[in-house]
């Protein structure tokens, strides 16, 4: 089945072969359990603002730049973008509320996927739309070695947040790698749409709320309920890679 897929993902995007040396990683959802932090603090902090939301939204909105979250919440609220001083008070009030009332803790099965990551020989880089410093300086805590920092893309390092291809596309650009040299995990429906917008092969992690037709929607090529079960499948996807292009 697996091979399969890969076959459709080679033939949509006319490529010879999926030849991966770098797996970029989403960070909310992927490497933490932070997501319900986040969708806590983000409707606390439109409650604060008199901004109309509903706190299940935030896990549809994940991998937008906060900027660009409060530019949709306003505009939807108040009929207008917010100016630059409003995104920029009322990401720091997020912010703020969110170190206070995280306790997010390292994904079960994150650290699983790294090692068998490391083990394949492919360099491991992070793509997040955040620019949450906390759980950004944790990275080197919580997965040591695992990540080089100068090699991070994070919100600040981008104009369009996802689901445009830009995030991962830079994220490219520092793995100095072609698409089809690449693997993204994800569990976010925009992150996928980045990601398979910028001509990647995405795997899905279905680590939150949202039902598993929004991921296959958004374009994930492989779809899985847990970092564990990434884990156990990975050496199979690296075979049946292996096997494809020996072909």
């Amino acid at each position: 089945m697996i091979k399969q897929v890969i076959q459709t993902f080679l033939t949509a995007n006319n490529y010879a072969h999926l030849a991966p040396k770098a797996v970029l990683f989403d960070m909310d959802g992927v490497l933490y359990d932070s997501m319900a932090f986040h969708a806590r603090a983000w409707k606390a902090t439109a409650d604060q603002y008199d901004i109309r939301s509903t706190q299940a939204e935030f896990y549809l909105y994940e991998g937008r730049t906060g900027h660009s979250t409060i530019d949709l919440l306003v505009e939807r609220t108040f009929g207008r973008r917010a100016t630059q001083e409003e995104k920029e008070e009322i990401y720091a009030y997020k912010s703020t509320l969110f170190n206070k009332i995280d306790r997010s803790c390292p994904m079960a099965g994150a650290a699983a996927v790294i090692e068998k990551v490391r083990a394949s020989n492919l360099n491991r880089l992070v793509v997040t739309g955040s620019a949450q410093g906390s759980l950004i300086s944790k990275l080197s805590e919580s997965y040591p070695d695992a990540f080089d920092p100068k090699l991070m893309t994070t919100a600040n390092d981008v104009i369009n947040g996802k689901p445009h291809p830009e995030p991962y596309q830079r994220g490219l650009a520092k793995a100095a790698a072609q698409p089809y040299e690449a693997i993204v995990i994800e569990n976010a429906p925009l992150g996928v749409e980045s990601a398979v917008a910028a001509g990647i092969f995405t795997i899905a992690v279905n680590t939150g709320p949202l039902p598993e037709a929004v991921l296959r929607y958004a374009g994930a090529h492989l779809l899985y309920p847990s970092m564990e079960a990434l884990a156990a499948d990975w050496d199979l996807l690296m075979a049946s890679i292996a096997e494809l292009n020996n072909q």
